[in-house]
């Protein structure tokens, strides 16, 4: 049995290593100047540099996983890049870890409702900041100008908080809407 799994193993390593192969990009290569030119605008937009290449290699990629081992293959980066990255990534929620059965190996995914989710998770924080605004709001006094400045913030997140309730809404339906559409 053990024999059968080393073998299932080595199944899986060489399928991974062809994996990586094919998704591996040299500088030259068209995908790997678009991975590079995406992540500048989000690095430029305030994402850690690695984190952003990871990101947008998950996103180019067909299977929507790549392993540690495949990441650092396509991007000429170091598996501790790729751990740091996705560890990150991970912390927001923009990348899953997970195991496919019968591998060893840790592969990490893109959520396919990601966007949906940070909306959500913004939403839930801009609740708390509006609460901590008002508290403050209490203890300067609504009068002072400490105290009209916080209110108009206040008032700027309550309406902000409302419009992405509002946009999480119109996009379910235009995503029900989209796919009853004929294609």
């Amino acid at each position: 049995m053990a024999e059968g799994a080393q073998a299932q193993d080595a199944g899986l390593a060489a399928e991974n290593a062809e994996s990586a192969a094919d998704v591996a990009a040299g500088p030259d290569d068209a995908l790997f100047g678009y991975i590079e030119r995406f992540a500048s605008v989000l690095v430029s937009a305030g994402f850690p540099p690695m984190p952003a290449r990871v990101f947008v290699a998950l996103l180019v990629t067909d299977s929507g996983r790549l392993s540690a081992a495949e990441l650092a293959a396509m991007l000429r980066i170091s598996p501790a890049a790729v751990s740091g990255a996705v560890r990150y990534l991970i912390q927001l929620g923009l990348v899953h870890k997970e195991r496919v059965p019968g591998s060893r190996r840790d592969y990490y995914r893109m959520p396919g409702n990601m966007w949906d989710d940070m909306i959500r998770m913004r939403d839930q924080v801009m609740g708390r900041w509006t609460a901590l605004v008002r508290e403050g709001i209490d203890l300067v006094g609504a009068d002072t100008p400490a105290g009209q400045r916080m209110a108009e913030q206040a008032a700027f997140l309550e309406f902000a908080t409302k419009e992405l309730s509002q946009i999480l809404s119109r996009w379910q339906e235009y995503r029900a809407g989209d796919a009853s559409s004929p294609g």
